[in-house]
């Protein structure tokens, strides 16, 4: 007998550090193999939005923990990339400041909000055909996932990117330096599935490799990989 069950569209996870270049991944993996771009943290961040616009302190528990019943997110795929609805409000343009950051990275300490936030990208994620990028992608979100990459740099590289790629008189590269080490700090060793690789993931230090040296890399391994399953339907 013929099991008529459609088979999973593959998913391929990226995790890493801040400012490892993960979101460019995932969009370019995205576009050239056909593939959706969940976001896993324009999702915290649209929440930290929602905590900074109500009043409640991303440091405590309880009160995000309601909020967070009350709070629905949701990707909407464009050519340009996601559109990020916060209650049905499209909030893609704010999702970048500063205040927003790093909240979001406050917020995701919370066992309870890491639980809901999981909840909601398996659910988005769970006919495949995506490729996910943030901390805990590959070791909590979609453990089974069939490809997973862990993207890396040494804390000056992920920096100086991020100042090249948003300067700012009021953020120096040694500011953002001193911001990533912190963030770094928070996600490796927070409680609730800190930042690490994944036993099967394959681990890419950029530090000393272009932007088109890391996609070719990781290109060569999704074609070897998947092959032509990656882009069927």
């Amino acid at each position: 007998m013929t099991d008529a069950t459609p088979a999973r569209k593959p998913i391929i996870a990226i995790d890493g550090p801040a400012g490892a270049g993960k979101s460019t991944v995932a969009r370019h993996l995205a576009a050239r193999f056909g593939l959706l771009n969940l976001e896993s943290g324009a999702m915290y961040r649209a929440f930290a939005r929602k905590a900074l616009d109500s009043g409640v302190a991303p440091d405590h528990p309880e009160a995000l923990k309601a909020l967070a019943r009350t709070t629905t997110i949701a990707l909407e795929p464009t050519p340009d990339g996601n559109r990020v609805l916060l209650d049905g409000v499209d909030v893609t343009a704010s999702l970048r400041d500063p205040a927003v950051t790093q909240a979001a990275s406050r917020v995701s300490v919370h066992p309870a909000i890491r639980s809901w936030m999981v909840d909601l990208q398996r659910a988005m994620g769970r006919n495949g055909g995506i490729v996910m990028e943030g901390r805990d992608i590959g070791t909590v979100v979609f453990p089974d996932a069939e490809i997973k990459f862990f993207l890396d740099a040494s804390p000056e590289a992920r920096s100086q990117r991020r100042y090249l790629e948003t300067p700012s008189a009021a953020a120096t590269p040694e500011a953002l330096h001193e911001e990533l080490r912190k963030r770094d700090e928070r996600d490796r060793n927070r409680a609730e599935s800190p930042l690490r690789p994944a036993p099967d993931a394959i681990v890419i230090d950029s530090t000393e490799l272009t932007l088109d040296q890391v996609l070719a890399r990781i290109e060569s391994v999704v074609i070897e990989r998947l092959g032509v399953r990656v882009s069927g339907s």
